[in-house]
């Protein structure tokens, strides 16, 4: 059986993943000396620190729990890592 997503769904998805994603990389931003980058790239560091936290932590065999809690803590962990990465480059 398949499930079909009506294009309202995937606007409201689409619209969660980036306000998420923002959450996760301002996070990230307070937990990096000096702030955060603004709205947009705050946002592409949270989504994109969550790509690297879902890839890295299960190769290294990290696992920081189930759930919620645990996906938003390898989140912010992710999006620390992305966000120290982007302070090293614009100092270059």
């Amino acid at each position: 059986m398949h499930t079909v997503i009506g294009s309202d769904s995937l606007l409201i998805a689409f619209l969660i993943w980036i306000i998420v994603g923002a959450l996760i990389g301002w996070l990230a931003g307070l937990i990096v000396q000096g702030g955060g980058f603004g709205f947009v790239l705050d946002a592409l560091i949270g989504i994109f620190g969550s790509v690297v936290a879902g890839w890295l932590f299960p190769y290294l065999g990290i696992t920081l729990g189930g759930g919620l809690i645990g996906s938003i803590l390898a989140s912010v962990i992710g999006a620390v890592i992305v966000a120290v990465a982007v302070r090293l480059l614009r100092r270059i």
